[in-house]
């Protein structure tokens, strides 16, 4: 397999845009940033009144990155104006570079689902889409073969973080749907509506999260959806992180990360009952763990240990989707064997 990554000059303008849409969020905080715990775990709050009324909108986990540009949110507000025209500025240079751009289709659903607040109440891209996100955190090309084409957007979230942040969107997705031509998908299980299907074109949008006990149907109260829980789907959220989307100028999103992205996809393979999507679940696991191996050792060690740790069954899907691949094993065995 051949890598081509593209220059420091994109790797910068990926990372520059990124920092400015952080720092754009941070800038529309209404009133006072508020820590709250919640269970043992700490979030922020941006506090304000509207009339005799004092509301809290969600803001994100405690980190010491989003408390540093929380101390100067006042600042940030005040070049929002200079940073967008930088962010357009941004994104025509990664194009040049040859990053690939986000197809007007799937752009518009980002954009809609990022200002209804989405992706900041914990909503995370999962599957091909959130793969394609990867060119711009690993600053490497992905090409325009058929492992980076979907048609869907798959989007998932802990259950128990949609309870706990006590927020919602700011638009109900209902309304966003009808908008963008999507309708519901029914499904066999009349416990709630978790697809959804545009009707000028095939895209489907899926709503997903982690199975504490059962597979099945459940609310995400913060999303205002319904989603089907699936098994290791926890393993792959953990501490997911923001990426940006080149539509227009730059659009904020949030994927889990590229080493657990990869061995979650080993694991996904051997669960397959559609044998052409488990070549491209294999192919994904094998681009990424290749450029990880070389780029993020460390990184892709502790998630492969972390995933082998969690049982046997774990063990034996990701043991018998690397004896199918036998030069992605080799990647991880580089990164495991002690010397």
């Amino acid at each position: 397999m051949i890598i081509r990554y593209h220059s420091q000059v994109g790797s910068s303008a990926y990372h520059d845009l990124r920092r400015m849409l952080l720092d754009d969020q941070a800038a529309d905080i209404r009133g006072t940033p508020t820590k709250v715990t919640v269970k043992g775990r700490s979030y922020w709050y941006d506090k304000y009144r509207v009339g005799n009324d004092m509301r809290q909108r969600y803001i994100g986990p405690d980190t010491d990155e989003l408390q540093e540009r929380l101390k100067k949110f006042e600042k940030l507000k005040q070049s929002q104006d200079n940073r967008r025209k930088e962010r357009t500025r941004l994104v025509r240079v990664l194009r040049a570079e040859g990053y690939a751009s986000t197809d007007q289709q799937t752009g518009s659903l980002l954009s809609a689902f990022s200002n209804a607040g989405v992706f900041r109440l914990g909503g995370t891209l999962v599957g091909t889409v959130a793969f394609r996100h990867y060119e711009g955190e690993l600053g490497v090309a992905l090409g325009f073969d058929q492992m980076a084409q979907t048609g869907d957007i798959d989007i998932a979230s802990f259950e128990r973080l949609s309870f706990a942040i006590g927020d919602a969107v700011e638009k109900p997705l209902t309304k966003v749907f009808s908008e963008l031509k999507f309708d519901p998908v029914p499904s066999l299980d009349s416990k709630g509506i978790w697809r959804w299907g545009q009707t000028t074109s095939e895209a489907v949008v899926e709503f997903l999260m982690p199975a504490e006990g059962k597979e099945g149907i459940r609310q995400l109260p913060a999303l205002g959806v319904s989603a089907r829980a699936l098994r290791h789907l926890g393993y792959l959220l953990e501490d997911p992180i923001p990426a940006v989307s080149l539509y227009r100028s730059g659009v904020l999103v949030q994927v889990p990360r590229p080493e657990r992205y990869a061995i979650h996809k080993l694991i996904i393979a051997e669960r397959r009952k559609d044998s052409l999507k488990a070549m491209k679940d294999r192919a994904q696991a094998d681009f990424l763990i290749a450029v990880l191996a070389e780029t993020r050792p460390e990184e892709l060690r502790e998630a492969y240990e972390n995933a082998m740790s969690r049982g046997p069954r774990w063990r034996s899907q990701i043991e018998t989707s690397l004896a199918r691949m036998t030069i992605t094993a080799k990647h991880i065995a580089s990164v495991t064997t002690t010397s």
